[in-house]
């Protein structure tokens, strides 16, 4: 029997593919705490933009940096926060549409328009007389 010898792959290893790149972005604590005093203001995208990064970029940061996903999460927080408490207080005052949009969005209140159509038995009833 002849033996088969096994060519050797002339392709070239996985690990020889990778082309250097840039290095991935990483925030510093002073971006951070930026990013967390405007999540107040602006989303992801916007952020994104403002920190000269695209909307993939920052979701590649937040998933390397832990802390920048919380920063986000937490600057929203406080600003929900702090819109809440300011709208409970004019509720709380008297401010009815204050109080309407509360018991709207927090206790399940709706609206409901009620339409009724009265036939009238004259209307129905008409008739046209030729004098």
């Amino acid at each position: 029997m002849t033996e088969i010898k096994k060519r050797k792959s002339r392709a070239i290893p996985k690990e020889d593919h990778k082309k250097p790149g840039p290095a991935p972005v990483v925030f510093s604590e002073e971006q951070i705490a930026e990013l967390q005093t405007l999540a107040a203001v602006l989303n992801k995208e916007q952020l994104a933009d403002y920190f000269g990064v695209s909307h993939v970029t920052l979701k590649a940061i937040e998933d390397r940096q832990p802390d920048v996903s919380f920063a986000y999460k937490k600057g929203k927080a406080k600003a929900i926060a702090n819109i809440a408490g300011n709208l409970i207080s004019k509720a709380s005052s008297g401010n009815i549409p204050a109080q309407i949009f509360y018991l709207k969005t927090q206790a399940g209140w709706k609206e409901t328009v009620r339409t009724e159509t009265i036939e009238s038995d004259k209307a129905s009833n008409r008739h046209f007389v030729d004098e």
